[in-house]
């Protein structure tokens, strides 16, 4: 298991999320975060587009990695979700996305932030693993996938 299975399980997992721009996408990944966690949404809702003023969290290849900082919080937390219609999201190849990991973290973990954030461009940034995310129907694949996908040097 990998870092992103300790803190993602399937009940994190939403597909066929109706989104049609970053804005309702950030609001929908804070609902499912404070469902899932017992987090307040609307501060989890401030934080991640507070992060996105800063830029675009879209990694390319239809992927985005929304994350922030939230005070109060204990415990790094996770959702992915994956939308009907890919969105624009500001990517560096210009294309829509579709496929979001959403983290929040405690603002006293950086090094953990830090080897979430890592482990997640790495999955990320491996096609077959890509390929393999788009092809999975169901939240228990896709949290299978990101739990136990093998990362080398990891």
């Amino acid at each position: 298991m990998n870092a992103l299975g300790a803190i993602l399980h399937s009940t994190d997992v939403v597909i066929d999320v109706d989104a049609s721009d970053r804005a309702q996408l950030l609001h929908r990944a804070a609902e499912v975060l404070a469902t899932c966690h017992g987090l307040p949404a609307r501060a989890i809702e401030d934080a991640l587009v507070a992060r996105e003023r800063l830029g675009s969290t879209a990694l390319g290849h239809g992927i985005a990695l929304p994350h922030a900082r939230l005070a109060g919080l204990l415990e790094p937390a996770a959702v992915f979700l994956r939308t009907r219609v890919p969105i624009p999201f500001d990517a560096p190849d210009g294309k829509p996305v579709s496929q979001f990991l959403v983290l929040v973290v405690p603002p006293q973990a950086a090094d953990h932030h830090l080897r979430l954030l890592a482990c997640a461009a790495t999955l990320f940034g491996n096609r077959s693993f890509r390929d393999a995310l788009r092809a999975a129907a169901t939240p228990e694949a896709i949290a299978a996938l990101l739990a136990d996908w093998q990362i080398e040097d990891a």
